[in-house]
C-alpha cells in the first residue's frame, strides 16, 4: 500500500471529481491517503470561511473514495478512517462491505474512475472472483492500479488471467521493496491519467 500511495503522489494523478474504489483495504491506508491526496488537488476545503453553499459547490470537485473489504474487517477499517481523516474529509470516504464476486449489485456497474488494490493478489482461489469484481466495477474509462509482489507462480497466473480480460502494463517497480504496480484497462486502451 505504501508503494502505491507514493506512486499516486509522485505521479501527481489528478483525483479531482473522480470516483475511486479500493478493494481489500485491510487497514485502509491506501483509501485514506487517496482521500487526503484528492483534498490537496481541489479547492473543496480552502477558505473555510466561505458560505456553506460555496463550500458545497467546491466539494463537488473532490474525489469520492469507497474503501472496501470483507465484513470481518469493516469495524477496524472504519475506526482507522475515523481516526486518520479530519472531520471535514470523512464524508468523502465511505467504508463498505465487498466480498469479491458476491453482492456486486450493491455497486453500480462501471461507476468508478479508479480501482485500486494493494497486495490483494495472493490467494489463487479468489482470482476468478476478483476478476469478476474488476469487470463489474470497470467501464471503458476506468483505470485499475494494482500493487503487488510477485512471490509465487500463482501470482504470474493471475497476471495472465488479468491480461486475457484487460490491457495491462507495468507502470512502476520499487526495487527496494520488490513491489510492482500494474495498470489495467478494458480492451486495448492505454490512456494516460
Amino acid at each position: 500500500a505504501v508503494v502505491l500511495c507514493a506512486y499516486l503522489e509522485m505521479e501527481g494523478i489528478d483525483l479531482r471529481d473522480r470516483s475511486v474504489i479500493e478493494l481489500g483495504a485491510g487497514t485502509g491506508l491506501l483509501g485514506i491517503v487517496v482521500t487526503l491526496l484528492a483534498q490537496g488537488s481541489c479547492k473543496c476545503l480552502t477558505g473555510t470561511k466561505e458560505p456553506a453553499g460555496v463550500r458545497a459547490l467546491y466539494s463537488m470537485c473532490c474525489a469520492h473514495v469507497t474503501i472496501t473489504d470483507r465484513a470481518a474487517a469493516l469495524e477496524f477499517l472504519e475506526s482507522n478512517v475515523q481516526a486518520n481523516l479530519p472531520p471535514e474529509l470523512r464524508p468523502r470516504a465511505v467504508v463498505k462491505e465487498l466480498t469479491w464476486g458476491k453482492d456486486l449489485d450493491n455497486f453500480p456497474p462501471g461507476a468508478f474512475d479508479f480501482i485500486l488494490g494493494a497486495d490483494i493478489v495472493y490467494l489463487e482461489e479468489t482470482f476468478a472472483e476478483l476478476l469478476q469484481t474488476l469487470e463489474h466495477l470497470c467501464s471503458e474509462r476506468t483505470v485499475i492500479l494494482l500493487s503487488c509482489r510477485i512471490r509465487y507462480e500463482r501470482d504470474l497466473k493471475f497476471l495472465k488471467m488479468l491480461r486475457e480480460r484487460f490491457s495491462v502494463s507495468e507502470v512502476h517497480y520499487d526495487s527496494s521493496k520488490d513491489v510492482h504496480i500494474y495498470k489495467a484497462q478494458r480492451g486495448s486502451r492505454k490512456d494516460d491519467f
